[in-house]
């Protein structure tokens, strides 16, 4: 075996999210359409005494390796449900703005439970990892998976997604953090009902037009909280080729649809303004996910800034 093994953490992108209603406990059941974008962070481990770990990339300024950060924390949950000493050396590289709506913490640590099983040579019990997934985030569920998938509940209900077609995709967020609760406590208006949609589509343009036909209703909420969500959603409309432009998750990145890859990776280099991380390239539409023998492998960032 490698004395170092490697791990991609794609960032995840919520095409559509609905807004379900309000349980008794103040968590929001959810409907939405996750897929993954060909860019992420990269995580790295190699066996150890004792667990620890090193953060570097461009946005790691922004993250520090305390006791709460969540590859700790899973690493830790993790070896707790293993019973066995949490020993680890991790290295996340980080590539992804934190805080910004794209899973980044998420794909972190459902990208440490997949690499440490690895590293620790274990194979959990799928019931039991799904549990400390939820446990450790509402999107951890569905980064752990790594597929393309229909969301629900609070993120614990996965199930296959439609056939996604090959298509580009252009990332951008304007360099403002935005915090989930707060987007959620400025939501308003009434609840939604799940999205109805295809087995799959033909093509992106049919795609774009059906999601074009679902909200994410947090979207509103955010760009009063942050306008300069209004202001990307705003310039990535204005794009020729652009064929959706909305906000993913709770925000701030917006996502636009394009109908190749080479289309996109223009299209994030022309919106490019000073303090916006954008990037252009494909959307993951594999829906196979991650395998126990080994990873997704990890490619260039094609018009990344």
């Amino acid at each position: 075996m490698a004395a170092e093994l490697a791990e991609p953490a794609h960032a995840k992108v919520n095409l559509y999210l609905h807004v379900l209603g309000r349980r008794a406990d103040g968590y929001h059941p959810l409907d939405s359409l996750v897929a993954f974008a060909d860019v992420g962070d990269t995580l790295r481990a190699e066996r150890a005494a004792s667990l620890s770990l090193v953060i570097d990339g461009s946005f790691a300024r922004d993250l520090a390796a305390t006791p709460d950060n969540l590859v700790l924390r899973a690493a830790r949950a993790l070896a707790g449900m293993l019973g066995i000493p949490p020993g680890a050396r991790l290295m996340l590289e980080k590539r992804l703005p934190v805080a910004s709506g794209i899973g980044g913490g998420s794909a972190d640590a459902a990208a440490t439970l997949r690499l440490l099983c690895r590293l620790w040579q274990v194979v959990p019990d799928e019931a039991g990892l799904a549990r400390l997934a939820a446990e450790l985030g509402a999107d951890v569920p569905v980064c752990l998976a790594a597929r393309a998938s229909r969301m629900g509940g609070i993120g614990e209900h996965l199930e296959p997604a439609p056939a996604l077609p090959a298509c580009g995709l252009v990332l951008v967020n304007p360099g403002v953090a935005l915090a989930t609760a707060e987007v959620f406590r400025a939501r308003g208006g009434a609840w939604s009902h799940p999205a109805v949609l295809p087995p799959g589509w033909r093509d992106v343009r049919a795609m774009a037009g059906d999601l074009s036909r679902c909200r994410n209703d947090l979207q509103p909420a955010a760009v009063s909280l942050c306008p300069a969500v209004g202001e990307v959603l705003a310039t990535l409309a204005t794009v020729p080729d652009c064929l959706l432009a909305r906000m993913t998750g709770s925000g701030a990145t917006c996502f636009g649809l394009f109908p190749n890859p080479p289309a996109a990776a223009r299209a994030a280099a022309g919106v490019q303004r000073p303090g916006w991380w954008c990037w252009g390239g494909a959307l993951l539409c594999d829906q196979s996910g991650f395998t126990p023998d080994g990873t997704r492998p990890i490619h260039p960032e094609p018009g990344g800034a």
